[in-house]
């Protein structure tokens, strides 16, 4: 999805940690990243000025060191990087990744299996966990079709609510959500381990579209990855129900008479580079902070 224009108390754990079963972030961004193209206003030009830091495209690592497994939620663009981050600080095995899960066909979402490719890194049956749409696109439509011709990626099929168990103690869970679904489904996913759960859910048109109280699903666990694509309505230059996101207002007014533990589970991920959230120190982010809400970042980690 390519979307132009500009305008605590913690439950994550020490990057250092040595928890069997956890979440790290791998990145916080919108499809497109930041900074993004094309964007010479102030909010991209801070990063050029050294002032904001890069931040790739939203991704999670989930590792499992006991079991000596690490999958990957989404193949962005950043997918190099990032399974060179999961390799280096947190499991470094003989197979690369264990298993990469895609939400939907979106730019940011999927483009990343590319390198997988015999351009790139030409390794064979890396584990592909899909929806049936998601699997029909790829496997009919160039260049994905040759990932699946020269047997780069294999197929592990996913179905709506169907469990599927990573190992004893590890599982997965997707779930239908609406959104854009040009060329795929779009699911979130439920992430269960040894003690803890995550909603993982970065994309959705609105909360009022879904067939579940969002509100009632965080207090079912103790994360709760949510878009957080724009702040607020006007926040690019273009209609902004072509890009139907919830804004972070939206989300913030369904929770605003829920106790501060649930409050505490939401951790927005999921920014438009427009979003003021994405900063660290914006006042946008540092007011929703002593709310008791949180913000993704870089090398979070969130044990299970």
């Amino acid at each position: 999805m390519l979307v132009t224009g500009c305008t605590r108390k913690d439950i994550s754990i020490d990057k250092t940690s040595k928890a069997s079963q956890y979440i790290t972030i791998l990145g916080t961004a919108q499809d497109g990243g930041f900074p993004h193209i094309g964007c010479q206003k102030k909010c991209c030009n801070d990063f050029y000025e050294g002032i904001s830091p890069k931040q790739k495209v939203v991704s999670l690592g989930l590792i499992d060191r006991e079991a000596q497994q690490k999958f990957l939620f989404e193949a962005t663009p950043d997918i190099s990087t990032q399974l060179a981050d999961l390799e280096k600080n947190h499991l470094r095995t003989s197979t690369i990744i264990d298993g990469v899960f895609i939400t939907h066909a979106h730019m940011g979402h999927y483009a990343g299996l590319l390198y997988f490719g015999k351009e790139a890194l030409g390794k064979k049956d890396i584990p592909v966990y899909a929806m049936p749409k998601m699997k029909n696109f790829l496997i009919n439509n160039g260049p994905w079709s040759q990932l699946v011709t020269n047997k780069n990626i294999a197929f592990s099929n996913l179905r709506k609510d169907k469990v599927v168990q990573l190992n004893n103690s590890l599982k997965v869970t997707p779930f239908l959500v609406p959104h854009r679904d040009e060329f795929s489904e779009t699911v979130g996913y439920k992430i269960e381990g040894k003690n803890k759960s995550a909603l993982f859910i970065p994309d959705i048109n609105k909360w009022s579209l879904w067939g579940k109280n969002i509100v009632e699903e965080v207090k079912k666990v103790d994360y709760a990855f949510l878009d957080a694509t724009f702040f607020k309505e006007g926040e690019i230059n273009r209609p902004m129900s072509e890009v139907p996101h919830p804004f972070i207002e939206e989300t913030v007014d369904l929770f605003k008479n829920e106790s501060l533990t649930t409050k505490n589970k939401v951790i927005f991920i999921h920014f438009n580079h427009t979003n003021p959230a994405l900063q660290p120190n914006s006042k946008e982010r540092n007011e929703l902070t002593l709310l008791g809400y949180k913000f993704a970042t870089e090398g979070k980690q969130f044990e299970l």
